[in-house]
Parts: C-alpha cells; sequence; structure tokens
C-alpha cells in the first residue's frame, strides 16, 4: 500500500479517531491529522493504516 501525503486513512485499533489525512511521510514515521485526536505520528513498521475509501 502506498501512503503519501494528502492520502486519507483510518487507524484500525482506534476507530474512534475518525478520518486522518496524511501530512507527511519520513521512512516509517507516518504524521497523520486525525479529525478527532489532531496529529499522530505513526510507525508503519508497528501500525498498517487503513485507506478510506
Amino acid at each position: 500500500m502506498l501512503i503519501t501525503p494528502g492520502t486519507w486513512v483510518r487507524h484500525p485499533d482506534q476507530p474512534d479517531w475518525g478520518l486522518g489525512q496524511v501530512q507527511t511521510v519520513v521512512g516509517y514515521r507516518i504524521t497523520v491529522n486525525f479529525e478527532h485526536a489532531g496529529k499522530v505520528v505513526i510507525n508503519s513498521q508497528v501500525i498498517d493504516l487503513e485507506l478510506a475509501g
């Protein structure tokens, strides 16, 4: 799965965070701005974000 800035995602273990838009991708660190949790840095080696669609 290719996640790039601007992609809309969901966190599989935190559905209450709502939709998130990817802000940056640096290596395995993905910064996502979630509608109910704000900016969160995700380790893509640990969490597989789900594409929102």
